[in-house]
């Protein structure tokens, strides 16, 4: 993790209605913390050397290792340097475990994740569809139960848990609004309901949100200043990272991509529009369309081995698909100019046969320019994003915890 990091994510929290400027205290405060957990993660040090490297005042230095020392992130230790008496300090990175936990139409993801972004354990279920909000939060508690007991953690080990769900957030009231997947869970208050639950601090986030938040963190891309992240599944999201930042726009709902129009007079939309992007390129789409093939796909990882076995009809869908998901971002490109954008989601598998049609559509409608500098690529972390990117934004919670 750098340093630029935490400030990008002090940027998270300033889109709540108790907003911070970016050069505010609370920031501050945060981005001093992490400076010095990136030179804990090189290994102890005492408070004095902390001091010296991170260029803070020795009494900076003493309240943030307090708070750490308070959250259980480190341990400190008389020691002497140069003779004289001082305080030895030790990140505790596999004292201090996050939880990911990402909530889909048809599964549920829970990992572990240690400080220094090693995933200490995971484990995926399958979740019946419509599902109740009541069922869903029962499972996490029972995976993360479980979890525990496999790894001889202790429940004091858990720092907090971030959750991503498939659907906006509204951040004024914190409750899933209108579009989500899961339209059982709306209107519903995910944090505190898992906070009762689970008796641990909570922090909820749209799932591509977090997919983008796991490529800066955990992905190859950190340091990148504009990148997109688009999850492609049951309904179709963006995350943004813009100028360093996470962008949520005026009340935390953005990315709606998936809801963009790409057939003027296509077929009706969940979200009472017609012809957008879900409706021609969502997974649930995909499997419709290829439900009288000879073999009809029933998830989204049948139509990555039917594409991949080279299944004709299989691969025109994906081919449709790609070419749909490429015209709406292309619009996207063109207004915000992203160096990267990323493809995530079920059909990551897929390969070059999604991103191929994907770049010729978004070349297609962006400005050549645009089009041509804009890197196109397949996420790396694969159906973990949304979790690991969970796992960060819990250690971001911490964070905003700081004194």
């Amino acid at each position: 993790m750098c340093c630029r990091l935490l400030f990008v994510l002090e940027t998270r929290d300033a889109s709540r209605t108790t907003r911070k400027s970016p050069g505010s205290q609370s920031a501050l405060r945060h981005l001093n913390q992490q400076r010095i957990i990136d030179c804990l993660l090189a290994g102890p040090s005492t408070q004095a050397e902390l001091a010296r490297q991170t260029g803070l005042s020795t009494a900076t230095v003493s309240n943030i290792v307090k708070f750490m020392q308070t959250a259980g992130l480190v341990t400190t230790e008389p020691t002497t340097s140069s003779g004289r008496r001082a305080l030895n300090v030790k990140l505790i990175s596999d004292g201090a475990i996050a939880i990911g936990i990402d909530f889909g139409r048809r599964h549920l993801r829970v990992v572990f994740a240690s400080l220094n972004y090693q995933i200490v354990a995971e484990k995926t279920v399958i979740l019946p569809l419509g599902h109740r909000s009541e069922d869903g939060i029962a499972a996490a508690a029972d995976l993360i139960t479980e979890l525990l007991a496999n790894t001889g953690l202790g429940p004091s080990a858990l720092i907090g848990a971030g959750v991503g769900i498939p659907g906006p957030i509204d951040r004024r009231s914190g409750t899933v609004a209108q579009g989500a997947i899961l339209p059982e869970w709306v209107g519903l208050n995910i944090q505190e309901r898992l906070e009762e639950a689970l008796d641990l601090p909570v922090v909820v986030d749209n799932d591509a949100n977090l997919g983008a938040l796991a490529e800066v963190t955990w992905g190859p891309h950190n340091g990148l200043e504009n990148l997109v992240f688009i999850k492609i599944g049951s309904g179709i999201g963006a995350g943004l990272i813009i100028n360093g930042s996470p962008y949520y726009g005026n009340v935390g709902i953005t990315g709606e991509i998936g809801h963009a129009t790409v057939q003027e007079h296509g077929a009706a939309c969940r979200c009472g529009n017609r012809g957008c992007l879900e409706t021609v390129a969502s997974t649930t789409v995909m499997i419709n369309l290829l439900s009288r093939s000879a073999s009809p796909p029933e998830t989204a990882e049948d139509v990555v081995e039917q594409a991949r076995a080279g299944a004709t009809a299989a691969v025109r869908v994906v081919d449709d698909a790609g070419m749909a998901v490429g015209q709406a971002l292309g619009n996207i490109a063109n207004l915000l100019n992203p160096e990267v954008i990323v493809v995530g989601g079920p059909l990551a598998g897929l390969g070059d046969l999604l991103l191929d049609p994907i770049r010729r559509g978004l070349l297609r409608h962006a400005v050549p320019v645009v089009g041509e500098s804009t890197t196109l690529v397949m996420s790396s972390l694969g159906n973990r994003a949304e979790a690991l990117g969970a796992a960060a934004l819990a250690f971001q919670h911490v964070g905003i915890r700081a004194p």
